[in-house]
């Protein structure tokens, strides 16, 4: 039985980036320069991008002229993340529920990068350590699914075959959590994972927000900042301060 929790084993094998290496990083970029812009972060800004993944969006928001730091809790992301350092543009291994040592004019968490865990109090504790790790008018940007849309068009089962590998994915709702189970042969070995986030709608995002003393400003539905509809917006986007 696995004692780690589930992203800390996935997140952290190169299948992982395998199956998710043709992410649309043109979209992620228009969203960076869009919300940037909407909510008037000067080039002076320090934003701090948790989780970062390999940094991708950390190395774009570098090149708009941002200070950036970039947080993530495995260690091979930010070992290759490392490889775009330079005086503004830092990474580093860091767990989201461990508070921060310094204080940042915004906290962007991206790409569905929350609501991984059981207890609803780890969640809310996250959301705590960046309220408290932003400036006094510091922005915190959560980018998420919409959780209604998903479920209405939820595709149990998939096929997809990358780089020789055939990955099987199954998805559920269950419990209060969106399921995906991922299985393959590779490297001479049956593999599986299962990716876990929680079932977060707007009204339960609201709640959490609430907890900890910040309050919405802006909700969009997609990368190119429209309002946020249940039924049909691909994103949960949420600014908060």
């Amino acid at each position: 039985m696995k004692t780690k929790d589930w992203f800390t084993d996935w997140f952290n094998t190169k299948y992982y980036h395998i199956l998710y290496k043709e992410r649309d990083n043109s979209e992620a970029q228009l969203f960076m320069k869009n919300i940037t812009e909407f909510i008037g972060l000067k080039k002076a800004a320090h934003i701090l991008d948790l989780p970062c993944g390999k940094g991708r969006h950390s190395v774009f928001l570098n090149s708009l002229g941002y200070k950036v730091t970039g947080g993530d809790l495995s260690e091979n992301s930010i070992n290759a993340a490392k490889n775009y350092e330079n005086d503004s543009l830092k990474f580093k291994v860091h767990d989201m529920r461990a508070a921060f040592k310094n204080k940042y004019n915004a906290v962007f968490n991206l790409f569905t990068s929350f609501g991984y865990f059981e207890d609803d109090q780890e969640d809310i504790l996250i959301l705590q350590n960046i309220k408290n790790g932003l400036t006094s008018n510091g922005f915190f940007v959560f980018d998420f699914l919409n959780a209604v849309l998903v479920k209405e068009n939820l595709v149990e089962e998939e096929t997809k075959s990358v780089d020789n590998i055939t990955f099987h994915i199954k998805r559920e709702i269950t419990n209060g959590f969106i399921l995906k189970h991922i299985s393959f042969f590779a490297d001479g070995e049956n593999h599986s994972y299962t990716e876990r986030v929680k079932y977060l709608d707007l009204e339960k995002m609201t709640s959490y927000l609430e907890k900890v003393g910040f309050t919405i400003e802006h909700i969009f539905g997609d990368y190119h900042l429209k309002t946020f509809d249940a039924k049909n917006s691909n994103r949960l986007i949420i600014v908060a301060k």
